[in-house]
């Protein structure tokens, strides 16, 4: 298939990997006893370990940046369009999105937030159509519905319907969808006219995340109180280095976007809920079924088709290839 030839394929498969290692090595993190003496300790350890993540991963590009010369060109960009339409994107999809997705997380229960919050590329596809007319063929749909919902299926789980604040767990859990979806379709609009390189609106993505967590969201929730327990702590380093996992991850999803529009960049990077699986059970012997690995093989397949030119998915094309 010629997308599989497109670099755009292969930063979009690439940053789903890298973001399934980061996400299974912060769930070892979080499952540390610093990180579970208390109820209040186990609420803020996301908030916490999110500003960390964001503020090291920051550093990690101004290393990088600086490195090529080109930190300073980077941090000029936020007075440019591009510049404030990254800023806009990065506020809805980190600090907004990623808040909201813990505090639903507290009011439905884990499963039931991450299974919700599978929909955020759907919400991305239909306002990338609308707002910047990123089309996808009917097949193209098919396949991103099927990633969906076999991410839905591998996630869900019962029990949130008990809980007595379930109204307002589903109000937090749609505006994390509304953020996460509408970043991506932002960041396209902003780096359209190639006045912001992928690059250099990850570094002021990450530098606004960090400035917001800093300044409002741990102030807010008291997060400082504990956050002098775990820098100092031996966890911190497995932070540092997570944070560049997810440097890389944010690093080619930008890349993706870039260059093949944010519906297929959104569909590619949903793949990491498959590689968190074969990576948990490569790394830490977590348990895995057939089951699993099914969901796991069509949500890889729905992000193929998803990507996939028309011409591409056609039967046709395949039986005539096959009789030759």
């Amino acid at each position: 298939m010629n997308f599989l030839k497109n670099k755009g394929f292969f930063y979009g498969m690439f940053s789903g990997f890298t973001w399934a290692l980061d996400t299974v090595l912060i769930g070892f993190v979080l499952s540390q006893t610093l990180f579970l003496s208390t109820a209040e300790i186990i609420f803020l350890a996301p908030l916490i370990s999110t500003f960390l993540h964001d503020a090291l991963s920051s550093v990690w590009m101004m290393l990088f940046l600086g490195f090529r010369g080109e930190l300073k060109t980077a941090l000029s960009k936020v007075t440019t369009r591009s510049g404030r339409f990254v800023l806009l994107g990065a506020f809805l999809g980190g600090p907004i999105g990623m808040t909201f997705y813990v505090l639903a997380v507290k009011y439905l229960g884990a499963g039931m937030a991450a299974s919700i919050s599978a929909v955020y590329p759907a919400v991305g596809a239909l306002f990338a159509f609308l707002l910047i007319k990123d089309r996808l063929s009917f097949k193209n749909w098919v396949g991103l519905f099927i990633s969906i919902l076999f991410i839905f299926l591998m996630g869900y789980s019962g029990g949130a319907f008990d809980s007595p604040n379930i109204v307002l767990g589903f109000i937090f859990i749609l505006i994390c969808v509304f953020g996460w979806g509408m970043e991506c379709v932002i960041l396209a609009y902003g780096m359209k006219d190639d006045e912001i390189s992928p690059e250099h609106a990850l570094q002021l993505r990450q530098l606004l995340s960090a400035v917001t967590y800093a300044i409002v969201i741990l102030p807010v929730f008291g997060g400082y109180k504990f956050l002098g327990t775990v820098v100092m702590s031996p966890e911190m380093l497995w932070i540092a280095l997570i944070a560049l996992f997810g440097t890389l991850s944010y690093v080619y999803y930008y890349k993706a976007i870039y260059t093949l529009g944010p519906t297929r960049a959104m569909a590619l990077n949903i793949t990491y809920a498959s590689w968190s699986i074969i990576l948990g059970f490569l790394i830490f012997g977590s348990p895995i079924t057939a089951k699993i690995m099914f969901f796991s093989l069509m949500i890889i397949i729905g992000s193929v088709i998803t990507v996939a030119k028309p011409e591409e998915l056609s039967i046709k094309r395949w039986i005539g290839k096959g009789a030759a």
